[in-house]
């Protein structure tokens, strides 16, 4: 029976197993023609296995499925970490979290219910239904009867007779094992005794064999039978099939044919143009990497170079460039697998050349010649230097800076020190060694000398290193300015990133799709942002390769690399250019703090000049040479360290208080030895004082004249005239008369020079104020003591203390309370608001001197109060008339008057005799009536009237006391 398929070249069998088996070798004997060859396909050589030996795009692909995996599920899941394997056949397999762990749902897979599947039910149930109904309707069609499949049967168990090792694929008796168990050696053993039992069983075991291969003859002769009609018609289609070949054939010639000629005509050309355009593209890259290769070739030379000129930044930069050049452009390169190393060692050593170099400049900028010029040292090596080392982050160089301008400060003074001896033959310096014991020799002019030098030193030192840290700053500032603006452009530039971004991956789109720009726009649609891109990223055919004797321009290097070298240009405050660029990876908080760092720097140097100026002083006063001065040299001292200490603030901008501490500490030491040195001389003053009126010599009338102007300061001296004045009898003071003692004359100078003190030195206002409040209590208390306290007596050996001496006294403390406002206002002057509270002093100074003045005149009236105690109780109203109590009162009020009047002001004089004859009236008052005597008009009465009109008239005829109202009346009793 023929099959049904009419183009099969194989006889089929009659059995389902076999056919099915066919078809699969059928399809794997005959390999289909290989189509879709390769996009640019070889030229047809005239073998027909040519195109079959090319790669297909299509049958070669190979697509990956699940069935590519492979798990090894136990090795998996076994845990090695477990100590105690499990009995459990899942836990010891595959873990002991199988049994507890949960899986979890997951969230990409729907629950899949028997709803899902109705729908399918639906459909399927009517199928299923017609289905069984035609299989019981209609038989089902076979083309073997039974006699056919009895037949089929009896032969499938004939074959089963024959051993499976005959059924092997494998089979092959050149192997041993095959042979052996085929043929056994047992069979063929010709031992004595055994030949014709083994001749038996030789021939029994050919039989045996023949006996299979007839059984497969008569399998293999019933399957021919079977497929006899099938044999005979492949066997009459073969001339049909051949003819059908051969004309394939000449078609699939005459295709080929045609194909060659489009080729050579159509796409030969095209293809040769787009090779050649490609080949050229690679070779003008080539080209340029080659010149690329060698510029970076070139780096290390033309790095030593710019070293030896000092051009650091210049050497960073072309250093980084080649580094992002090896890393982006020449990546894998194998010349210059070790330039990148070499070039990090020599970042290295350009770090420590730059550290060192700056180290030298500070030295040679801080230590040549201190002379008025003040201008910067080399600026534009200064400004290179600091660029270099911003760009490599090393922003600890100031430190560097700042210890070059301690060790400065050091030589300065010692130089200083060693030109001024060495100008000084006093000083033996072979036997004096030390320089400080040569600058202790020195006096005060030699020494004054030596520090107004070291301070006109300093101060030009300050002013180099503020210039110096200037011109730092401002390549600091000029950073952070670049900083800012980058930020300002990137924001800028920000705004239309996500269009150019669009455009950017249209563009790549269209090329890796092998399209032209040109042909996915319009002429009018292409976008200008686009067509920059493509103008950038393609090479145009026509476009010339860089000239060879340019290598080393920067046109031949490449668009990544050469885009990072924007640089702009600023300028120094010293007019040096410089060309800022965008690798300072500094952020701003670095940069500030910097500028920070670099301006304490500045104010560091005025510490560091104080620092040293202090030791230089605290090194003379070590054997008490600054408090042994005078005024006049301590207040030059003083005015000296003011200036300088103002110069460095005016330069550096801040207060260093080192030094001023230390003029505060010799302030303070020279006015307690200026006070104790005034005190002391007070004091022997007032102990040898005998109270009596002073002449005043034209000098300290001059002395008070000055004051009186309004100004508190000493006269110069003047030149010694040819005639001397003579001294005045009184001190005149806004135009009144001062009766003074030597030792007021003195301490008027002394007030003064306390005034004048503070004037110069106005840091010891608030120490001379107090110092000036305890010598003027000092002398009201122990004038107190001398004079009423009749200490004279003992101290002077004054016989007694008269009225003169207590009127003298009075009046040398009114001149004192006459100028203490005076002196009040003058400190008042110099004191901080906060400090108006010390003015309190003079306040409690001026009640005292009052209080003191008030007992002196008190004193006074109390002994005339005595006198006429003494001399009114022995008063007797009789003749004769003027009595001789009245006599000797009036005398007696006489010599009073005679005393205090030249020294007392006639407004004083008149008040103390009115307390004087008050005083009389009331110890008269009560002798009257003590004796009786009333105002009757009786002859008691005009005898006491007559004695009264007598010490009237003798009080009245008085210098001064003429106008003085007595009021007598008051001495009689009054009537009720």
């Amino acid at each position: 029976m023929a099959s049904s398929h009419s183009s099969s070249p194989v006889p089929q069998s009659n059995s389902s197993d076999a056919f099915f088996k066919k078809e699969v070798d059928a399809t794997k004997r005959f390999r289909p023609v290989q189509s879709l060859p390769d996009v640019c396909p070889k030229e047809p050589t005239g073998n027909p296995n040519s195109l079959h030996d090319s790669p297909s795009l299509v049958v070669d692909q190979q697509r990956w499925t699940i069935y590519h995996s492979k798990v090894n599920l136990p090795a998996a899941l076994n845990d090695p970490r477990l100590a105690k394997r499990e009995s459990d056949f899942f836990t010891k397999t595959w873990g002991v979290d199988f049994v507890d762990t949960e899986v979890t749902p997951s969230f990409y897979l729907p629950q899949i219910t028997k709803e899902h599947f109705a729908l399918y039910q639906q459909e399927i149930t009517p199928r299923e239904k017609v289905h069984e109904r035609c299989k019981n309707i209609c038989t089902p069609k076979d083309t073997f009867d039974r006699t056919l499949l009895h037949t089929h049967d009896k032969s499938r168990t004939d074959l089963e007779q024959v051993p499976k090792i005959f059924m092997k694929p494998d089979f092959a008796l050149e192997d041993s094992l095959t042979f052996n168990a085929v043929l056994p050696w047992s069979h063929f053993s010709t031992a004595g005794g055994k030949g014709n039992r083994d001749a038996a069983s030789s021939k029994l075991l050919q039989e045996k064999l023949s006996h299979y291969l007839d059984i497969v003859e008569v399998n293999i002769a019933h399957q021919i039978s079977l497929r006899s009609e099938a044999f005979f018609h492949a066997m009459t289609s073969q001339h049909e099939l051949q003819d059908y070949l051969r004309k394939t054939s000449q078609a699939v010639k005459l295709l080929r044919e045609k194909i060659s000629k489009i080729d050579k005509v159509m796409c030969e050309g095209s293809l040769r143009v787009l090779r050649l355009s490609l080949t050229r593209n690679n070779c003008i890259k080539a080209y340029n990497k080659l010149k690329l290769m060698a510029t970076v070739h070139q780096t290390q030379p033309t790095v030593q170079l710019l070293l030896s000129t000092s051009e650091y930044v210049g050497a960073l930069d072309l250093i980084a460039t080649t580094q992002e050049v090896l890393q982006q452009e020449l990546q894998g390169i194998h010349s210059f697998r070790h330039l990148g190393s070499q070039l990090c060692e020599l970042e290295k050593l350009i770090d420590k050349m730059m550290i060192a170099e700056f180290s030298t400049y500070a030295r040679n900028d801080l230590n040549r010649p201190l002379e008025d010029d003040c201008q910067i040292l080399e600026e534009e090596r200064l400004v290179s230097l600091v660029f270099g080392l911003l760009k490599q982050r090393k922003l600890n160089f100031y430190e560097i800076y700042g210890d070059e301008m301690i060790n400065t400060a050091k030589n300065i003074i010692k130089q200083c020190v060693v030109n001024t001896v060495s100008q000084i033959e006093e000083i033996d310096t072979e036997v004096v060694v030390k320089l400080a014991d040569q600058m202790r020799m020195m006096n005060f002019p030699q020494w004054f000398d030596l520090l107004k030098n070291i301070f006109s030193k300093f101060t030009i030192f300050l002013k180099r290193v503020k210039a110096t840290l200037n011109t730092i700053r401002s390549v600091v500032f000029l950073v952070l300015d670049k900083n800012q603006k980058t930020r300002d452009l990137e924001d800028t530039l920000q705004k239309n990133s996500a269009k150019e971004s669009l455009v950017d991956s249209e563009v790549a789109y269209l090329t890796h799709e092998g399209m032209f720009i040109s042909d996915a726009f319009g002429d009018g649609e292409l976008p200008a942002g686009a067509a920059d891109s493509a103008s950038q990223r393609n090479t145009s055919p026509n476009s010339e390769p860089c000239s060879s004797d340019s290598v080393s321009e920067p046109e031949c290097t490449t668009d990544s690399s050469s885009s990072k070298e924007h640089t702009s240009s600023s300028v120094t405050p010293g007019g040096v250019e410089m060309m800022i660029g965008e690798d300072m990876k500094l952020t701003d908080l670095e940069l500030v703090r910097l500028a920070n760092n670099i301006q304490e720097l500045l104010y560091n140097a005025s510490d560091i000049c104080h620092d040293r100026s202090v030791k230089f002083l605290m090194a003379r006063a070590k054997d008490g040479f600054l408090e042994k001065l005078n005024s006049n040299e301590f207040v030059t001292l003083s005015r000296l360290m003011e200036g300088f200490i103002l110069d460095t603030e005016q330069i550096c901008g801040r207060k260093s208080m080192s030094l001023r501490g230390a003029l505060q500490s010799q302030a303070n030491r020279f006015v307690n030895r200026f006070h104790e040195e005034r005190k002391t001389k007070l004091s022997l003053l007032l102990d040898n004082e005998r109270w009596k009126q002073a002449e005043v010599p034209a000098e300290f009338q001059d002395l008070v004249d000055s004051v009186s102007d309004g100004r508190i300061s000493l006269p110069e001296k003047k030149p010694t005239a040819t005639e001397e004045r003579k001294p005045a009898e009184f001190l005149i003071v806004e135009g009144q008369k001062y009766a003074t003692v030597g030792t007021v004359l003195l301490l008027i100078r002394i007030i003064l020079e306390y005034c004048q003190c503070v004037d110069n030195i106005p840091s010891i206002t608030t120490d001379m104020l107090t110092r000036l409040s305890d010598l003027l209590k000092y002398f009201n208390s122990r004038s107190c003591q001398l004079v009423l306290g009749a200490g004279a007596l003992q101290v002077v050996g004054l016989k007694t203390i008269t009225t003169k001496n207590l009127a003298l006294s009075s009046r040398c403390l009114q001149l004192i309370v006459h100028y203490i406002p005076i002196i009040r206002a003058h400190f008042e002057a110099r004191l901080q608001p906060k400090q108006f509270s010390m003015l309190r002093h003079f306040d409690h100074i001026t009640k005292d001197y009052h209080d003191h003045i008030a007992e002196i005149s008190a004193k006074l009236v109390a002994i005339m109060d005595s006198l006429f105690d003494k001399l009114l109780s022995k008063y007797e109203v009789k003749a004769p008339v003027p009595s001789a109590c009245f006599r000797n009162i009036c005398k007696q009020m006489a010599k009073m008057h005679e005393a205090i009047y030249d020294l007392l002001p006639e407004e004083q004089t008149q008040m103390l005799f009115l307390r004087i004859n008050a005083s009389y009236k009331l110890h008269l008052k009560r002798q009257l009536a003590h004796l009786n005597v009333v105002n009757d008009g009786g002859p008691l009465n005009g005898l006491v009237t007559s004695d009264v009109a007598f010490y009237t008239g003798n009080l009245q005829a008085l210098k001064g006391l003429n106008n003085l109202d007595l009021n007598m009346a008051e001495i009689w009793e009054q009537k009720r």
